[in-house]
């Protein structure tokens, strides 16, 4: 069973069902464009206007939606995602002559793995992005609000940001080591050559 099947009917699983509307038509196209260049599209370089709102939201738990039901096709996400990009107005699928808003609950990508490879740490996201931890791409770790819970993330690019998943943060937290700071010990961990705390010594550690 394919995950058009397992979620019902996939609102935009076919081009050809998503290409009745103008808007998602061109970015399928610019999506696929530059889902063959395997990587990230030169968003930055674009200036279109704003033609509206699309209904598309990607939930906390990275699941993206369109009119309510999850998008079943990965490969559909990823292109989406290779054209998204944060504005001062929000979080925005953007092609040479269109931009559209998004809504996004949490932060657009989830770091689901982390790697140590040789000085750097590199965090692999949902949407099979990779990023590596160091000056341009720091690690940072709040505090939830509602929970109290460490909310870890790391910079992928462009003002888009990924939620480090629980796995992949107890992973960094049997990597780090103590280093002292003004206010006492902090846990953290190291990546080209810059030193990422996680929190007081001691605080995510059994």
């Amino acid at each position: 069973m394919d995950d058009g099947e397992r979620h019902g009917k996939d609102p935009v699983s076919e081009y050809g069902e998503i290409s009745n509307n103008r808007g998602l038509e061109a970015l399928v196209e610019a999506a696929r464009a530059s889902g063959e260049k395997r990587g990230p599209a030169p968003v930055e370089r674009w200036n279109p206007p704003h033609c509206g709102d699309i209904d598309i939201l990607i939930r906390k738990d990275g699941v993206w939606l369109h009119e309510g039901s999850p998008i079943g096709r990965r490969e559909l996400v990823r292109l989406f995602a290779n054209v998204l990009r944060k504005d001062p107005d929000g979080y925005c699928l953007v092609t040479p002559v269109e931009k559209m808003r998004i809504t996004v609950e949490d932060l657009p990508f989830r770091a689901v793995r982390v790697d140590r490879r040789g000085e750097a740490l590199v965090f692999t996201t949902d949407v099979e992005d990779e990023t590596e931890a160091g000056p341009g791409h720091p690690i940072r770790v709040e505090t939830d609000a509602a929970t109290g819970e460490p909310a870890p993330c790391v910079h992928v690019r462009g003002g888009l940001w990924a939620r480090i998943a629980r796995p992949a943060f107890y992973e960094l937290v049997d990597m780090a080591e103590e280093q002292a700071s003004p206010d006492g010990p902090v846990l953290g961990v190291r990546s080209r050559g810059v030193f990422f705390p996680l929190g007081p010594a001691g605080a995510h550690r059994p």
